[in-house]
């Protein structure tokens, strides 16, 4: 189970909710749930909003560092 979509969805309130403030449906936040699919970095910016920034964009592709540096780390 992805720990950080977990968070999101706890905050947002549901796997529906979330997928309606990225456009897509719920069973695409089940997805990324399961591990079954990544989030792609176009919608990685909707979760962060969705969140009110809680779940931060490193936090959500950590394999994307250039894309979505951690604090830390210099773009």
């Amino acid at each position: 189970m992805n720990k950080v979509i977990k968070t999101a969805i706890d905050i947002v309130g549901s796997q529906k909710k979330l997928g309606e403030a990225c456009g897509l449906s719920q069973q695409a936040v089940y997805k990324w749930l399961h591990g079954k699919a990544k989030v792609s970095p176009e919608h990685v910016e909707s979760i962060v909003d969705a969140t009110g920034g809680k779940v931060r964009a490193y936090q959500i592709r950590p394999d994307l560092p250039k894309l979505f540096p951690a604090p830390n780390q210099s773009a």
